[in-house]
């Protein structure tokens, strides 16, 4: 997500690579170059030209750093802007404290239809039970074919409970029975799942406002596929006028999304987005932090949430014990297998690269070949004896052709492997000396780097002293 906008965002930066300081006039077509950057990523026109002003004012005004080159200042600016665009700091769901001696919190659930609702509702469920949270699902789907169906299956697969009473009944009264159930069952929070339309029409807006009426939800969450751009905006508008909205979740965050919709909701709404969610599987949904994604725009990475993924999924004594064996110099084909399953499970290749500082360069065409080449790997260590993983200074040139036979490949590429990694083993062995953790996420017994907040990369003009504010560290 985001490449098209970075890629054009870099150039308005470069463009004031060479110039004394900030003018009206040498700043006059990189602004031109992120207004058309903004729209060709189909951010509203109303946000781009506001946007576009208060970059303009805070580049030109006292805001700016004057220690820093005109590049980074601009690149300043640029970044407050963002953060500031999309709302600041994450805004946490509402709890049971706001409403004293009541449970549960009711959190309502609106959008179109093919927006990804239902499935929103279960990644939300499945969010609150890893906080420790008793959730209930609630179908109030009464008229999409199998929509019931897909929250009953969903809510099994995360094993949490789902309310229905199928088709025929009112959905109001669903909801009404739900809350009951809610409170019944000491439920912490009840996840209103409501039928969308394929366009806004009067009877989705007067049931939502009936549903509203009748649990009196603590959260109306509007439910926003990132693809529909600058329309974002508009459905935003609509809804937050009939049903008034406390918030947004985005989905599909991690296709070919240019963007718009992230930069345009909360400005149009008021209301913070508070989720996106970033893949098809259930776990696949992220608080939203304005300034970690200002971060990804700029091409800067984020680095905090690969590590708040690394500490929810990585075992903090696996990860002690990997460190002991990379200081030995004992880390062998077993654990190099290991430690790319464990990188699996912070989702895809391409999407943990772009969150690491510079690697959002890389195609899609290079992702896909590392990919491929983890895969071979993979499958030429499956084709190893468990001594000849234990021990790869065995495998001679019968033991190569054997495993390039059992795993596809030539006997130059098990070669090639062997060499790779008897290398990267060197490189590991003297980072886990110098106290680096051998470079891969987890490591450092178990415990992640104390990190400074994501902030714009730096880029030429001299190098910046430290000065404490917005995304500058701290």
């Amino acid at each position: 997500m985001f490449e098209a906008l970075s890629e054009k965002l870099e150039g308005a930066f470069k463009s004031l690579k060479g110039e004394g300081k900030l003018t009206e006039q040498n700043i006059t077509e990189p602004l031109r170059t992120v207004r058309r950057a903004l729209l060709e990523a189909d951010v509203n026109l109303q946000v781009v030209k506001q946007f576009e002003s208060h970059v303009k004012e805070k580049a030109l005004g006292k805001e700016v750093l004057l220690h820093l080159s005109p590049t980074q200042q601009f690149m300043h600016v640029v970044y407050t802007e963002l953060v500031d665009l999309m709302g600041e700091a994450n805004v946490p769901l509402a709890n049971s404290s706001r409403r004293p001696g009541f449970k549960p919190v009711v959190i309502l659930m609106a959008g179109l239809q093919g927006t990804g609702k239902t499935t929103a509702c279960a990644k939300l469920a499945l969010y609150l039970k890893k906080e420790k949270k008793k959730a209930l699902l609630t179908a109030c789907d009464v008229y999409r074919p199998a929509a019931i169906d897909q929250l009953v299956t969903l809510g099994r697969q995360i094993q949490v409970p789902v309310y229905s009473e199928g088709t025929a009944a009112d959905p109001v009264t669903i909801a009404e029975h739900a809350l009951q159930q809610a409170r019944e069952q000491g439920a912490d929070y009840l996840i209103v799942d409501t039928a969308g339309r394929l366009q806004i029409d009067e009877n989705l807006m007067g049931e939502l406002a009936r549903i509203r009426d009748t649990v009196q939800p603590d959260e109306v969450l509007l439910v926003v596929d990132a693809m529909t751009g600058q329309e974002a905006a508009n459905l935003t508008r609509s809804f937050h006028e009939r049903i008034g909205l406390t918030g947004a979740i985005l989905t599909k965050m991690d296709g070919d999304t240019l963007g718009g919709a992230a930069l345009s909701v909360r400005t149009i709404s008021g209301q913070p987005i508070k989720f996106i969610g970033v893949g098809e599987k259930v776990e696949a949904l992220q608080p939203f932090y304005p300034d970690r994604m200002a971060s990804r725009i700029l091409g800067s990475g984020d680095i905090l949430t690969l590590v708040e993924k690394a500490q929810e999924e990585i075992d903090v004594n696996d990860a002690r014990r990997m460190e002991e064996k990379i200081l030995k110099a004992q880390f062998n084909l077993e654990d190099f297998v290991s430690q790319m399953r464990m990188i699996k499970r912070l989702g895809s290749l391409g999407g943990v690269m772009k969150m690491i500082p510079g690697m959002n360069k890389l195609t899609d065409d290079q992702i896909e070949h590392g990919e491929l080449q983890l895969k071979r790997t993979e499958a030429m260590i499956n084709s190893m004896t468990r001594e000849e993983r234990r021990n790869p200074s065995i495998i001679n040139n019968p033991r190569k052709k054997r495993i390039a036979h059992g795993s596809g490949v030539t006997i130059q590429d098990v070669g090639k492997m062997l060499n790779d990694f008897e290398q990267m083993r060197t490189m590991m062995q003297q980072f886990g000396q110098m106290g680096m953790g051998g470079g891969f996420p987890g490591m450092g017994g178990g415990r992640p780097p104390r990190l400074p907040s994501s902030r714009p990369p730096s880029s030429g003009g001299g190098k910046a002293k430290k000065k404490k504010g917005k995304g500058f560290g701290r």
